[in-house]
């Protein structure tokens, strides 16, 4: 039976080190699709799906990188256990530390937010301001919880602070005043984990999230705007970033957008246009994605130029629906 890989249960994709192609492959899987679906979708080889898989499975992000036990004849599991079982050896111990380090995490959480909330919450603002200057642990975590940005300012003032302080201050504070003292440390606001638990931080300030993500790729921020675990909020001001980049990236970066999402991101850019290097680089290729072709037939700004090389292409001529599309398009000649 052929494979179709699903993601982990409950795990943080954003949490994951991906780059963004294994992180548009993540986000392609949803149990329905076998790998040479996903090779259509990616425009990739089969084998640079499955070592992408591979990657995948290896941090925790997948269920398994094979199919069901049930599926697979026994006569066929029988030559090779010792690849099989060499692969598990080397792989359980790090999927089994990254699932243990989670509940970890998430407990000592908890502990510190408790102790915040039936110790330290009833004290008047001032007296918390000065103790979270000065404060150490387990006091210094517990004030990472204070809903207040003056307390906040403090703990970042707080000599002993440092990036677990940071993560939790992303995570759990929920006024703009304190997310953007934050923001306001170069050295917290490069820390991936800072950058990952603000992504779900719905009360992410937009000029901190400008700030932070206007000079990453347009790939980067497209995965942001796409993202299941962002709340829309942040999706939305993800989105709004991504217009106001678009334009000011070279040729190559936008074609590359538009080639890796198989067109999925030009809902987001309409009413903006292609300049003649990046329409050049997609009209030197053949195309064989019918997805693609479909969202940049439905964008109303495809160039003239694209939108004749589509119609010359021979999944187009075989597809009636496909050539339709094309005809029917405002730039059509």
């Amino acid at each position: 039976m052929t494979w179709k890989p699903r993601p982990r249960a409950g795990v943080d994709h954003l949490a994951l080190p991906l780059d963004p192609r294994r992180g548009y492959l993540l986000s392609l899987l949803d149990g329905t699709l076998d790998v040479p679906t996903l090779a259509a979708l990616m425009n990739q080889d089969e084998d640079e799906v499955t070592a992408m898989l591979e990657d995948l499975r290896r941090i925790g992000a997948l269920e398994s990188l094979l199919p069901e036990p049930a599926a697979v004849p026994r006569e066929a599991s029988v030559p090779e256990p010792e690849p099989c079982t060499t692969t598990q050896d080397e792989v359980e111990p790090e999927a089994t530390g990254a699932e243990e380090d989670d509940p970890l995490a998430a407990a000592k959480a908890t502990t510190h937010r408790q102790l915040f909330e039936l110790h330290l919450h009833r004290r008047p603002q001032d007296e918390r301001v000065a103790q979270a200057r000065v404060a150490v642990e387990p006091d210094l975590s517990a004030w990472c919880f204070d809903p207040t940005a003056e307390v906040i300012r403090a703990v970042l003032e707080n000599p002993r602070v440092g990036g677990i302080h940071a993560r939790l201050i992303a995570a759990h504070h929920r006024t703009t005043a304190g997310l953007e003292a934050l923001g306001g440390r170069p050295a917290f606001a490069q820390d991936g984990g800072v950058r990952r638990a603000l992504l779900q931080n719905p009360l992410l300030p937009p000029g901190l999230y400008r700030r932070l993500w206007s000079s990453r790729r347009l790939l980067d921020q497209f995965l942001v705007a796409s993202s299941r675990d962002a709340p829309e909020q942040v999706r939305a001001m993800a989105r709004d970033v991504l217009r106001a980049c678009f334009n000011q990236r070279a040729g190559e970066e936008r074609a590359e957008l538009i080639l890796t999402t198989e067109g999925r991101c030009l809902a987001s850019l309409v009413g903006l246009t292609l300049d003649s290097h990046a329409t050049a680089i997609l009209c030197r290729r053949t195309y064989t994605s019918t997805l693609l072709v479909q969202n940049i037939a439905r964008w109303s700004a495809a160039p003239p130029q694209l939108i004749a090389h589509l119609r010359r292409q021979d999944l187009v001529k075989r597809n009636p629906v496909l050539r339709q599309m094309l005809e029917r398009h405002p730039n059509a000649t």
